[in-house]
């Protein structure tokens, strides 16, 4: 009798303890509702939504710093800029290594269109978090919108580094160094666009372009002299490529790429 007594006992104690997490369950799921209500609510401009949504979490929750940034967002739906900032100032304040809200200032700053501020609070986001390939990205590609092309570099200098088989980050620096064009420029454009046609085994179009994109200019820069085979044979290689490429994909665009490439005095 005593065991079955004992034994009621755990079951009843585990029917309890399982009710009890499952409510506390259903009420953590409610207020993640709530919070990704308001998200909805705000991409969509329902602001009368995510207000009151947002009033609920902040009774439930006050002083939350999780709440606190759902406010700060709805002031940036609003397009209250100074606001928003002011809200996100006071989260760092208590919390100095919030990456949400550090990402937020940098798209309040495009928002506005300053760029110039937003390169500020990019480099220091990095300052903090180095390790994030994503915002070298949208550093460099945002000092290649401002024609920083040697800041831009250096973006992807870092971003070839940490990660040396990402093909897309060597075919950007090659089309920086291309795009400030000189001589050394486009020599070095030319081995960035062949290591991309390496990493995606030949299979990359904007590459072999490049590469003889590189090979004509080279040519017109140096008028034919010190011709290196190697480079005579990669544009050839890149050239006969291409129009296999377009044979197969694009064969109605194949005799305008073999004029492009005459033209070029690759072909």
């Amino acid at each position: 009798m005593a065991t079955v007594e004992i034994e009621d006992g755990r079951i009843e104690r585990s029917r309890s303890w399982l009710t009890t997490s499952s409510n506390v369950e259903a009420i953590n799921i409610e207020w993640t509702l709530y919070e990704q209500v308001a998200a909805a609510a705000m991409d969509c401009q329902r602001l009368d939504v995510a207000k009151d949504c947002i009033g609920v979490l902040s009774k439930q929750f006050p002083g939350s710093m999780r709440v606190g940034r759902l406010e700060a967002l709805l002031f940036e739906a609003k397009g209250e800029w100074a606001d928003a900032e002011r809200a996100y100032a006071l989260i760092l304040e208590n919390n100095p290594f919030d990456q949400i809200v550090h990402k937020r200032k940098i798209a309040i700053a495009k928002a506005q269109g300053d760029m110039a501020l937003a390169v500020e609070y990019l480099n220091k986001y990095l300052e903090l978090f180095m390790a994030d390939h994503d915002a070298w990205r949208e550093l460099a590609e945002t000092y290649v919108a401002l024609q920083m092309y040697k800041q831009a570099l250096f973006c992807y200098e870092e971003l070839i580094l940490a990660q040396p088989t990402v093909p897309l980050y060597h075919l950007a620096y090659a089309e920086v160094l291309y795009t400030m064009g000189g001589l050394e420029n486009l020599q070095t454009a030319r081995k960035y666009y062949a290591s991309t046609i390496q990493l995606t085994g030949g299979k990359n179009t904007r590459a072999l372009f490049g590469v003889c994109l590189c090979s004509s200019a080279i040519s017109q820069l140096t008028k034919g002299r010190n011709k290196e085979e190697e480079s005579s044979e990669l544009q050839s290689l890149a050239a006969e490529a291409l129009l296999k490429e377009y044979k197969q994909r694009a064969p109605s665009k194949e005799a305008l790429i073999t004029n492009l490439l005459k033209n070029m005095k690759l072909s």
